[in-house]
């Protein structure tokens, strides 16, 4: 995703934990000035944050960004359902995915793209409990021949 003019703010990394992400979008994201200050100092939580679509429209969830310090009456709700910018094509197919074959949407980054702010997000179906183990023995079977190797070509 690393490309020029793009500055990360903030990744979800246990949804790569929790989900199998089978697809992943950008998306805008509507907000405020204050909360575009900030995400500028990267006060944003994604931990819990998921997406749902109403009336059409795609809104992310549960995703807390600071209230910013400088700021005043102006300062909005720091959970509040905020819409994001997506063709309608994309919208409606993702909300066809979700109700038929049990899909989830949730926030994967959010970062900067020039001087605007986008959000990743990913179609993402849960993991049952052997996922989850099977992705912890491999990654720890690849740590331990990377290791391996590592202390073989000191010797």
């Amino acid at each position: 995703m690393e490309r020029a003019n793009t500055k990360t703010i903030a990744t979800n990394r246990q949804v790569r934990h929790e989900y199998f992400v089978e697809e992943s979008f950008e998306a805008g994201i509507e907000l405020c000035g204050t909360e575009v200050k900030s995400l500028r100092q990267a006060g944003v939580n994604l931990k819990d944050s998921w997406c749902d679509i109403e009336r059409g429209e795609l809104f992310v969830k549960q995703m807390h960004i600071s209230p910013y310090e400088k700021g005043n009456i102006f300062n909005k709700d720091p959970m509040r359902p905020r819409r994001l910018l997506m063709h309608k094509r994309e919208i409606l197919r993702l909300f066809g995915l979700m109700k038929q074959q049990g899909y989830t949407i949730i926030p994967l980054s959010i970062y900067f793209k020039d001087s605007r702010v986008k959000v990743q997000v990913g179609l993402c179906k849960g993991k049952k409990m052997h996922d989850k183990r099977d992705d912890m023995a491999k990654r720890d079977a690849k740590r331990d021949i990377e290791r391996a190797l590592k202390s073989r070509g000191h010797d």
